[in-house]
């Protein structure tokens, strides 16, 4: 244990002192890296921003139910208490047919009633739901359709599907992305291993012959390898934060100047370890393919 120990130390001290003797190398390997990783990330949280922006608006779809004609006291009653004990409704006013008469007439639609025997709007709940996932309103709408005294139920979410649309067409944007600047940084990373292999290929070529194994060849060139992954991790990250700095005063300037009290949503924990794994991973496997041709071309 303790041999395996000391073995993976040597590895990792070889793997810091190559870096440091290379500082320039090792930077812009790090900072190519980092912008690689940084771009589908950036698009990534400006999806979250949107998706939360679109959470504080005030503008939610609005679900019209009509009560028919025919609907009895009892149909009325059970309505109301459905909607107003439904935890999938935020909030619910009451329209009568009088008042959305009144309220057409004072529009400038007076004429269109005046020679009508009676008044043909049906009374109606006006309804905002809490969600505004098109398939949970279509299922609110399914429930409150089949309740008795129930004639229609009508929900504006076409913004809430553009919405919904637009989002999921970035998400699958950012999946490209990532998995695109995934390959390069596995590019990166072969390429920066076959370097140094190069530099070190008499003193692979000596430890096969006194009998090192490919573990042990391979060991300092995947620690190298980590390292290059998790320097640009950090630098995709610094870049992030940088990007927020910038960018949160003339975006509060700019809710203000709406009304909103949005707040530009920056990186969080989870996704920055999301970054930072993900960078030391395809890292690694740059550098676990790079030794392991060289070990074929060698062997």
């Amino acid at each position: 244990m303790k041999s395996w120990l000391s073995h993976h130390r040597s590895a990792l001290l070889d793997a810091i002192k190559r870096l440091l003797r290379m500082p320039f190398s090792s930077l812009f390997t790090a900072l190519a890296i980092g912008v690689a990783l940084c771009l589908p990330a950036s698009l990534y949280l400006t999806l979250q921003n949107l998706d939360y922006l679109a959470g504080q608006m005030p503008a939610q779809p609005e679900a019209s139910v009509f009560i028919s004609d025919s609907a009895t006291q009892s149909d009325r009653d059970k309505l109301k208490q459905r909607i107003e004990q439904s935890p999938a409704i935020a909030r619910s006013r009451f329209v009568s047919n009088e008042t959305a008469l009144a309220n057409l007439e004072a529009e400038g639609f007076a004429g269109l009633t005046a020679g009508l025997d009676r008044n043909p709007l049906p009374d109606a709940w006006i309804l905002t739901p809490r969600e505004t996932d098109p398939g949970k309103l279509e299922n609110l709408r399914k429930e409150l359709a089949a309740l008795p005294g129930v004639e229609a139920v009508q929900i504006d979410s076409a913004w809430a599907e553009r919405l919904q649309a637009f989002l999921l067409i970035g998400e699958r944007l950012v999946m490209v992305l990532a998995s695109l600047f995934g390959v390069a940084l596995i590019a990166i990373s072969s390429n920066a291993i076959r370097a140094q292999i190069l530099s070190r290929q008499d003193e692979i070529e000596v430890s096969r012959l006194i009998g090192a194994t490919d573990r042990f060849i391979r060991r300092p060139f995947l620690y190298y390898g980590t390292l290059q992954g998790a320097s640009g991790g950090l630098t995709a990250i610094a870049l992030l934060v940088l990007l927020q700095f910038l960018l949160q005063t003339p975006v509060g300037k700019l809710a203000i100047l709406y009304g909103s009290p949005f707040q530009l949503k920056g990186l969080g924990l989870v996704t920055g370890f999301v970054i930072l794994g993900g960078a030391i991973l395809f890292s690694w496997l740059g550098a676990w393919l790079a030794v392991s041709r060289a070990l074929q071309k060698i062997a």
